[in-house]
């Protein structure tokens, strides 16, 4: 029994010793088969683009009239004082009142009241509530209330369209329910 365990021993010791001696061999040939390949194949590289040549184009608007001078800016500002219109002359004329100050999307309408039959808005601005009634201006573009229900407000308001004409515009905030 010791000579089988032996006999199998010094064969597990030779094997590994045999198939490295038969990598080697394979190595070898690995070894030649590569120099082939580097002798046969030549490298193409395609040669770089000369760059194109950078000409200068000269500028031609030099004598013409300077788009940012201040006889330029200010026959613009009193061509659009002419334009204005009476909608807007007549909001100019008038004392700012203080809901005026903030942007229409930053208002709420969380509410409405009726005293001595006369119907009010709760608005919520910067967390604090005011009551606003129908003629009362409020939001920055001259905007002017002019009707109030239950769930909502309806206000009327005087904006520049794309051609610079001033115009009315409706304009509504709705009643805000929060959710329960």
């Amino acid at each position: 029994m010791r000579a089988a365990s032996s006999l199998k021993r010094a064969l597990a010791l030779a094997a590994p010793v045999l198939l490295l001696a038969a990598c080697a061999a394979d190595q070898a040939e690995l070894q030649e088969w590569m120099e082939q390949q580097r002798r046969e194949v030549r490298p193409s590289v395609q040669p770089l683009v000369a760059p194109k040549k950078f000409l200068p184009e000269p500028y031609a608007a030099q004598g013409g009239v300077d788009p940012f001078s201040p006889q330029k800016l200010s026959v613009a500002v009193k061509q659009d004082s002419t334009q204005s219109s009476a909608l807007l002359a007549a909001e100019m004329g008038r004392r700012r009142e203080p809901l005026e100050a903030y942007p229409l999307d930053s208002m709420a309408m969380v509410g409405s009241i009726t005293r001595q039959s006369r119907r009010y808005a709760l608005l919520r601005v910067d967390n604090l509530l005011h009551q606003v009634k129908v003629g009362d201006y409020l939001g920055q573009n001259f905007g002017r209330v002019t009707q109030i229900t239950e769930t909502d407000m309806s206000l009327r308001e005087v904006v520049q369209d794309a051609a610079g004409e001033w115009v009315e515009r409706s304009s509504t905030l709705q009643l805000q329910e929060k959710g329960r």
